[in-house]
């Protein structure tokens, strides 16, 4: 998402999403950057108008200054029941994510015996 993030700030200032400018931005908040991710991020971004998509986006993110916020509703079953499907989801993938990395780890501990 911070790769996302530091295109959308490369085109608010005007500037051209670049390799090297999406780096500056993720260093410059503290972040690593793998090159990969910038790449591929680079390479979606080429046929998508940034300017239209955050347009047809804009409704559903307006200020909250706009209009008053409603009343806290009560939150239906199936609103209910997809939020916690959402979050399993998310969970699963930090799951998966954690042990693609220990599968990783230990890959390159084996790695690592070949070499003395």
């Amino acid at each position: 998402m911070e790769y996302i993030y530091a295109a959308l700030l490369l085109h608010d200032s005007g500037k051209e999403i670049t390799e090297n400018g999406i780096a500056a931005v993720m260093k410059a908040a503290g972040t690593e950057s793998d090159k990969g991710r910038i790449k591929a991020l680079i390479s979606a971004l080429s046929d998508v108008n940034i300017d239209e998509a955050m347009a047809q986006a804009q409704p559903a993110y307006a200020p909250a200054a706009m209009a008053p916020a409603p009343a806290p509703a009560a939150v239906p079953a199936q609103a209910a029941a997809e939020a916690a499907k959402a979050a399993e989801t998310k969970k699963e993938e930090k799951k998966k994510e954690e042990e693609e990395e220990k599968a990783e780890e230990t890959g390159m501990e084996g790695l690592a015996s070949l070499f003395g």
